[in-house]
Parts: C-alpha cells; sequence; structure tokens
C-alpha cells in the first residue's frame, strides 16, 4: 500500500488540470509574445487564465503577474518593495519560510534594510503587541508574515494583522503559499500589498505561480530580458504551467467547501487515532479548529534515532516530511521547530493531507507507527 501524506510539500496532478494544459503541449505552442495567430492563440489562452485567477481573488487582472513559483514571487515582492517603495525597516518572524527569512536576512545583512524578528509563542503564534510597538517607532516598515505556516500549520488572521500594518502606513506582505486554493480570498477586503502562489500546492502544475502587486505599489521588475508580464517579469511564459494554474484554482474554489469538509476530518480523525493508540504523542503548532487543516505536525516520545522513523515510514510505503520539503537533505534541525523550543530529543514528523487521502489510509499509517515506535522507544 501507498500512501502520500506529504501534500505540503507537493501535491498530485488534477485530472482537470491535465485535461486543461494537454492541448497547449500538444497543439498551441506558439510564443505567446508573437503577433502571428500561432502566438495569439497562445496569448489568449494566458490572459484567459490571468482573468480567472483574478476574478476568484475578486481583483484586476492587471494586479496578477505569473511566476515560476512562491519563491520567486516572495523574492520580488521583499526585493522590489525595499528598494523601490523607501523601506528602511522590515519587520518578519523566525518562523517564515526560507524564501522570505534569508531573502530577508540577506538584505539586511547587504545594509539596505534594518531587520526586527518577532517573538512566537509555543503554537508559533507571532507578537502581536510587538509587531505594533514596533510599526509606532519605525518608519516606512515592510512587514513579511506568512498566512499559514507550512511546518506546523498554525495560520494568522491575515486581514487583521494586514489592517494593523496598513494603519501605520506599511506595507503588507504574506506569503500565502499554503492557504492559496485551500482558502477563499477576497482581496478587496484584505488590505495586502503582495500575495503569492505555488500551484503544484492545490492540484497544479510545478514550477509556475504568481504575484499579486496591489495596484499602486510602483515597483520595478525583478527580472529583466523581455517584455512579458506587461514588463514585470522577462522571460517566455510557462505557457502550460500557466493554464494548468488556473484551471487548479478554478477546481479549488468550486470544491472548496467540500474538501475542507473532508481533510479537516481527515486531520482530526489522525489526531484521535494517535492519541489513542501512542501513548506521549503530541502536537506541534495549533491544532484547533482554526489552523491550517492540511497539516498536522505530530510529535513522539524520544527514541534511538529521529531519522529512522521517517525511514521506516517510507520503507511500509508511507510518504511524510520531518519538516519542510525545501530543507531536505539538510542536516540542520528545523528552524521552525526550533524557533517553538520543541524538546530537541523527541522525534517531529509533518503529516498533510489532500483530497485524495483516506480514513483508511490513516488508520494504515497509524498501525505501521505503532509497529515502528515499538521497535525503537526508549523505555
Amino acid at each position: 500500500m501507498a500512501i502520500y501524506l506529504d501534500n505540503a510539500a507537493t501535491t498530485r496532478l488534477d485530472e482537470e488540470v491535465i485535461e486543461a494544459m494537454l492541448p497547449l503541449m500538444r497543439e498551441h505552442f506558439g510564443n505567446p509574445s508573437s503577433i502571428h495567430s500561432f502566438g495569439r492563440i497562445t496569448r489568449s489562452a494566458i490572459e484567459k487564465a490571468r482573468r480567472t485567477v483574478a476574478g476568484l481573488l475578486n481583483v484586476s487582472p492587471s494586479e496578477i503577474f505569473f511566476t515560476s513559483g512562491g519563491t520567486e514571487a516572495n523574492n520580488m515582492a521583499i526585493v522590489r518593495s525595499i528598494e523601490d517603495l523607501g523601506i528602511t525597516h522590515a519587520i518578519t518572524s523566525p518562523s517564515e519560510h526560507h524564501a522570505v527569512i534569508h531573502t530577508l536576512q540577506h538584505l539586511a545583512d547587504a545594509g539596505k534594510v534594518e531587520l526586527s524578528l518577532l517573538e512566537v509563542d509555543e503554537k508559533g503564534v507571532v507578537n502581536l503587541a510587538q509587531l505594533e510597538e514596533l510599526l509606532k517607532t519605525k518608519p516606512r516598515t515592510l512587514v513579511s508574515l506568512m498566512h499559514a505556516n507550512n511546518e506546523i500549520g498554525t495560520r494568522m488572521n491575515l486581514k487583521e494583522v494586514a489592517a494593523l500594518v496598513k494603519s501605520y502606513n506599511g506595507i503588507m506582505h504574506s506569503d500565502t503559499v499554503q492557504t492559496m486554493g485551500h482558502y477563499a480570498f477576497d482581496l478587496q477586503d484584505i488590505p495586502v500589498d503582495f500575495i503569492n502562489c505555488a500551484a503544484h500546492k492545490f492540484h497544479g502544475p510545478k514550477g509556475v505561480g504568481f504575484i499579486f502587486i496591489r495596484s499602486g505599489s510602483a515597483i520595478h521588475p525583478f527580472i529583466y530580458g523581455g517584455a512579458q508580464e506587461r514588463n514585470m517579469r522577462g522571460g517566455t511564459e510557462n505557457l502550460y504551467g500557466i493554464v494548468g494554474l488556473a484551471k487548479a484554482m478554478e477546481v479549488a474554489y468550486r470544491d472548496l467547501e467540500a474538501h475542507q469538509t473532508h481533510i479537516q476530518g481527515l486531520k482530526n480523525y489522525m489526531i484521535q487515532q494517535l492519541q489513542e493508540n501512542i501513548p506521549g504523542v503530541t502536537f506541534n503548532g495549533d491544532v484547533s479548529e482554526y489552523s491550517l487543516y492540511t497539516v498536522l505536525n505530530v510529535s513522539f516520545p524520544p527514541n534511538e534515532s529521529g531519522d529512522m522513523l521517517l525511514f521506516n515510514l517510507d520503507i511500509n510505503g508511507i510518504a511524510a516530511s520531518g519538516g519542510s520539503a525545501c530543507s531536505s537533505g539538510s542536516d540542520i534541525g528545523s528552524h521552525v521547530l526550533g524557533a517553538l523550543k520543541v524538546d530537541p530529543t523527541r522525534t517531529n514528523v509533518r503529516f498533510s493531507f489532500c483530497k485524495y487521502n483516506t480514513r483508511e489510509e490513516i488508520d494504515f499509517t497509524v498501525n505501521k507507527l505503532k509497529e515502528v515506535l515499538q521497535l525503537v522507544t526508549i523505555a
């Protein structure tokens, strides 16, 4: 039995998405920048995709720019706003994705911005009182805080935080990679300046995403070399990726309520089964109904080799993660769990769910965990 519980890393392509992409791979191959009929067909497909995304977010198509994914979009928002909008101070948290925190740290080390890190509590919730104090005392600040954490699932009230930032004339950027396609966004109601997307997090293709740039944010291109994306991103567009992204978002919004109910039910069921079957199990981050319903970070009792738990799960056909997939291959512990001061003697595994997972898979996984932990648990 092969069980995939690493959907926060990437998801399986939806069949409807594949069908939408195939004509752009087989028949309509023209360069969208060309003026002949081949190019006009593909240009039309891209603009239709842009209108689809914009309509779902309740924004203008002119505010959506396609990118190679979430990391590029994060870099674009952070680097360009600091360099173009007179930003002298930036605020983030120590539990952000590396695409955010490493980018800001690089700019701070280069002397381009002063960087402040917010405190986070044991569940990964940022200190909003500290945020407000910093906003009061620092001029022209960029705030970059993720909507939901990719490792522990703790979710922020984006509308509330963005409104706080805007009340002090700040610029608000949020990494929404883990929540895009899983929650409805009305960006007329949420005063963010920049958010982003990676299609492969909600059953779309890899290597494509977008950045939302609020109208009036006068930033320059991040990638030069062409007039694509209305002079904001040089390079031939990922045609079938963009079409696949739009279709994946369309499907996600269409089925949003059903998927939320199904996946939240799986998460709740796994929490219950783990608590009933594995003594001493706890959970990292917020596991309330308000947390990200696709992610569950489980902390197991101390054992002889933390790495062997993931290895043994893999041998038994179960795919899960020790943290962020973007850190795979690294022997450095999770910076997110480090920020939460999680007990380093415990083994932590991230299970993440999607619409294709079932209760039977949860039962199988919990049973295998019981078998493995009986072998390696320290008395």
